[in-house]
This record gives structure tokens, sequence and C-alpha cells, in this order.
């Protein structure tokens, strides 16, 4: 899997961020230094609560953009299928 989609929170049912990459290491730690996002940055989103791997880029960038048009009790739903303590996936 080469691409990412993944969610970012400020806390736990907080600020929620929907972004796209090929290096989810590095783009996390991007929004955590608060470069690459003014979005991120403002509201404190930083924590990793989900993330999906892709083979496609194609199909990374449409699972994003499906992701932002949820509503979000539903993004809430699929973050807690598989984190329901909204851990920081990059910590634990």
């Amino acid at each position: 899997m080469a691409y990412f989609v993944y969610i970012l929170a400020s806390r736990m049912n907080g600020t929620l961020y929907v972004g796209v990459t090929n290096d989810l290491a590095r783009r996390v730690e991007e929004h955590r230094q608060g470069i690459g996002s003014g979005f991120t940055r403002k509201n404190a989103v930083h924590r990793l609560v989900h993330a999906e791997g892709f083979d496609q880029i194609e199909d990374a960038i449409g699972m994003e953009k499906r992701l932002k048009k949820w509503r979000r009790a539903w993004k809430i739903q699929l973050i807690e299928k598989s984190n329901p303590d909204w851990h920081d996936l990059l910590t634990h």
C-alpha cells in the first residue's frame, strides 16, 4: 500500500481533519510541526486516529473525497470501529 487516507483529531470527539498522503509518518509529523495545513495548525488537530491504505492514488483520493462528504457521526463511527479510545496510532 503506497497511499493513505487518514483522519486526524484534536482530541476524542474533537475537531476532525481528513487527508491523503503517500508517506503517512512524514505527513502527520508535518501537521504536528504546523506546516502544510493552516486548518490543523489553527485547530491543534494532530492526533492520528484512523488510516486506511490503498495501492492506487486514484482510489485514495476517491475515498478522501467521499469521507469529506460524510456526516460527522459516520466519521466518528469509522474511527471507533477500529480505535474506540481514539489513541494516536503513531504512538501506540
